[in-house]
């Protein structure tokens, strides 16, 4: 599948797959700065994307970063209709302050295929084996 992508900015570092086969796409710090702990803060990485409708990007944890320093992205869904500047919302849940130099690796952003469902209201839903059981439901 062909990724439409357009830089917003002359400086910008486009994201890119470190490895023939990788599903996550490398995205890189704009800007210097000092996360603290406790801190969230938005990212944002100088670009934009098109693809086909069918399919939405994921903002995802670079693996290394919350083992590391505790730095843990905050979730983001990105549709395929959005045309703005992509951007990575960043939490420090470590003690220490985290430095991010312009260039680093902050988080991997994945394309996935999703089903876009047709939303029926309805009096009752079938019957489960779940039925309404929430957290810890199955026990330990």
């Amino acid at each position: 599948m062909k990724i439409k992508v357009k830089k917003l900015f002359p400086d910008t570092i486009m994201p890119t797959y470190a490895h023939p086969g990788d599903v996550g796409m490398d995205l890189y710090a704009r800007e210097d700065y000092d996360l603290k702990p406790q801190e969230r803060r938005i990212f944002f990485f100088g670009f934009a994307l098109e693809f086909p409708t069918g399919y939405a990007a994921l903002v995802k944890d670079k693996s290394s970063l919350p083992k590391k320093a505790g730095i843990h992205s905050m979730g983001g869904v990105f549709d395929a209709g959005y045309r703005g500047e992509y951007n990575a919302n960043l939490i420090n849940l470590g003690e220490e302050v985290y430095h991010i130099s312009k260039g680093d690796k902050l988080a991997q952003l994945v394309i996935f295929p999703v089903i876009i469902g047709e939303l029926e209201e309805t009096d009752s839903l079938s019957e489960s084996s779940r039925g309404e059981g929430r957290f810890g439901s199955t026990g330990k």
